[in-house]
């Protein structure tokens, strides 16, 4: 049992800290100020083999395993969440799916140019409607011809407007419910699909994020991504890797808070000496780091699973629901510590917690982990 990351993965943790010192650390305050994608970072991103961390090197990506892959998102969050979300999405569920269940043309189509950050990748399930209750969605896919005529809005979707494609689930048997979806792959300029609406967010504010919406959109069916009827069963397996990053990204953003928070606490001068002398202080530092480093085990382990084949869901949850939770303890902390001046945009910290708060919600709320946790536990 090694708790230490190989050397291999430190010198992956060390590239991209410098990439961040480069050119996100400077800009992120800014980039969330405008609520505006950061384009500018893109060919950047994509030069160091971070937009094909998981394609493989026959596609042109970078090859990396399920672990590289944790360790690059929880580095990039402790600088800027918002673009730690643009890498994790799309890694993990645009050309994910693609990777896993698209056809070979599919990934030789695609994946080359997401790699170079040609074309950045979307996935679209949350419907208004249906959150939690994923299986509950309305968009509908209608057999016509030799393709398929796709109707409905989806609602929160990561990289909607500034991606190349995206791979959309929709019902083609409603009947059937969650046995009755299928999974297919739109580029961006389809006629019939476009992003109607930009949200405006609490945090990750520098993340695309749109309502997207279906009308009368006809795709061939060389677009279906997997086998007719599968694209629930399929999504399943897709969001437990897409949870152990929502799990790096928390943790990212609470060790980027912890950072700022022991930095000011040495800075901080009160009744004549630092208010790292204080106990009080100490303590909120002393509990972000042990939680922290719990959640960083979790997070690793579920990697690990992933990357030796193993079955992973229950640790992949596990991860999620820790990490989310204690990232944001740590945010929230880091603001106390603060002070007065956390509560200002002076500070990194108020954008973290801000950031944090949405990976308590997204690829599943912490209570939809709880459940599926619990499921694992009492299900023989």
């Amino acid at each position: 049992m090694d708790f230490e990351l190989p050397e291999s993965h430190r010198e992956i943790q060390r590239s991209v800290r410098e990439l961040c010192l480069r050119h996100v650390a400077p800009n992120a305050r800014k980039w969330d100020a405008e609520e505006r994608f950061p384009h500018e970072v893109i060919p950047h991103l994509a030069e160091a083999g971070l937009l094909g961390i998981r394609i493989p090197e026959e596609y042109g990506g970078s090859g990396l395993d399920t672990l590289a892959y944790a360790v690059i998102v929880e580095e990039i969050a402790k600088f800027d969440g918002s673009l730690a979300l643009t890498v994790a999405s799309h890694n993990g569920l645009g050309t994910g799916h693609l990777l896993r269940f698209g056809s070979e043309a599919q990934r030789q189509r695609y994946m080359p140019a997401a790699a170079r950050g040609e074309w950045l990748a979307a996935w679209a399930l949350t419907e208004p409607g249906s959150g939690s209750d994923a299986a509950g969605l309305r968009t509908t896919a209608v057999r016509q011809g030799d393709g398929w005529v796709l109707n409905g809005t989806k609602m929160f979707i990561t990289q909607g407007s500034v991606g190349g494609f995206c791979v959309v689930l929709a019902a083609t048997e409603p009947s059937r419910k969650q046995k009755g979806i299928t999974a297919f792959v739109v580029e961006h300029g389809t006629p019939g699909f476009r992003a109607s609406r930009h949200l405006e967010k609490l945090g990750m504010r520098s993340s695309d994020t749109v309502e997207l919406t279906f009308e009368d959109c006809f795709v061939p069916d060389t677009q279906r991504v997997g086998e007719l009827n599968m694209g629930f069963i399929d999504t399943l397996q897709i969001l437990d890797r897409g949870r152990v990053s929502i799990a790096a990204l928390a943790l990212g953003l609470g060790q980027g808070s912890l950072d700022a928070a022991i930095q000011y606490s040495k800075d901080r001068q009160q009744f004549g000496k630092p208010i790292a002398d204080f106990q009080a202080i100490q303590w909120m530092l002393a509990d972000s780091k042990t939680e922290l480093e719990a959640a960083r085990l979790l997070t690793y382990r579920a990697a690990v699973a992933a990357d030796k084949g193993q079955r992973y869901s229950l640790e992949a949850s596990m991860a999620k629901l820790y990490a989310s939770e204690a990232g944001s303890r740590a945010a929230n902390r880091a603001l106390q510590v603060h002070g007065g001046y956390g509560y200002t945009r002076e500070f990194p910290v108020e954008r973290h917690l801000r950031d944090a708060k949405l990976c308590e919600i997204g690829e599943g709320t912490s209570e939809v982990q709880r459940m599926i946790i619990a499921r694992h536990l009492l299900t023989p």
